[in-house]
């Protein structure tokens, strides 16, 4: 049975979901998007992704087209049709649809399009076993605090990892810092202390990310924001990723370095539980 998914106003199956030729996602990938994961059929942490998505909006101009509580009662509507235990709503708006043009149109509708997918959110087997990441330049353009429709270099740098027998990649920039992973925010642990860059135009403000620092602050463990480099990475004592759809997932090796005892350790697995749980206490 196929889905059902939104595109501009309406419910319509999958394969007969169309956008213009024209959208501007679609040409220059001016738009924007948001994935909310989704747990026994409710959401989680949808608010801030939405604030998320409308400080997007704004940051490159684009209006809104529709407000955040409609915006839910799709992404509700869509679990509902869709039968959605477990997985993401995924949306996106861009520009819209006008004749090819690099200035912004000056008649133009904003497109909004939703889906939904299937995913194994909580049972992870990644985030049991911990996964391998390897490091590549980070060439992404200067505003990647800003969730843009524009993947092209985490889809090199996920494609770079396939290609070398591992899960994922992080990004490092000319300094030799790591900035984030390709699609979740990079940590690492040493001596009791959670270290995590901080936040800046280099990187998105994740939403699981806030989440998890605050959740860690309150239960007595130190956050440190600052740079570190991949040698430190590969010395520390745990390491580990977040996101909307891995939630807190450690990482026991780096270009081929073992971190810490190799396998996952206590700080992520804690965190982990604790951010689930939370989750599952404020979904909507």
């Amino acid at each position: 049975m196929s889905r059902t998914v939104y595109v501009n106003g309406e419910f319509v199956a999958e394969e007969a979901a169309k956008i213009s030729v024209f959208d501007r996602g679609f040409i220059f990938a001016d738009g924007v998007y948001e994935v909310s994961s989704v747990i026994g059929g409710k959401l989680i942490d949808n608010a801030a992704h939405l604030a998320r998505l409308a400080r997007s909006c704004k940051a490159l101009s684009i209006d809104l087209p529709a407000s955040g509580d409609e915006i839910t009662a799709i992404q509700k509507e869509l679990i509902t049709r869709n039968d959605l235990d477990e997985g993401v709503v995924y949306l996106q708006v861009t520009r819209g649809a006008a004749d090819r043009d690099f200035p912004f149109p000056k008649v133009a509708t904003p497109s909004l399009v939703m889906f939904t997918q299937v995913k194994t959110l909580v049972a992870s087997k990644a985030a049991e076993a911990g996964i391998r990441v390897i490091t590549t330049p980070d060439l992404r353009w200067g505003r990647c605090d800003i969730k843009t429709v524009q993947l092209l270099g985490a889809v090199l740098a996920k494609q770079a990892a396939a290609d070398a027998g591992v899960d994922d990649a992080w990004f490092v920039d000319a300094g030799g810092d790591v900035t984030e992973g390709s699609s979740n925010n990079a940590y690492i642990v040493k001596d009791g202390r959670i270290i995590t860059r901080a936040l800046s135009t280099a990187l998105l403000p994740g939403i699981t990310r806030a989440s998890v620092v605050k959740l860690a602050a309150e239960t007595g463990m130190t956050i440190e924001e600052r740079p570190f480099t991949v040698a430190e990475a590969q010395g520390a004592d745990e390491a580990f990723v977040t996101s909307a759809t891995t939630f807190v997932t450690p990482v026991i090796r780096i270009d081929g370095a073992k971190v810490g005892a190799g396998t996952p350790g206590p700080v992520a697995r804690r965190l982990r539980e604790i951010y689930i749980n939370h989750a599952l206490k404020t979904a909507v």
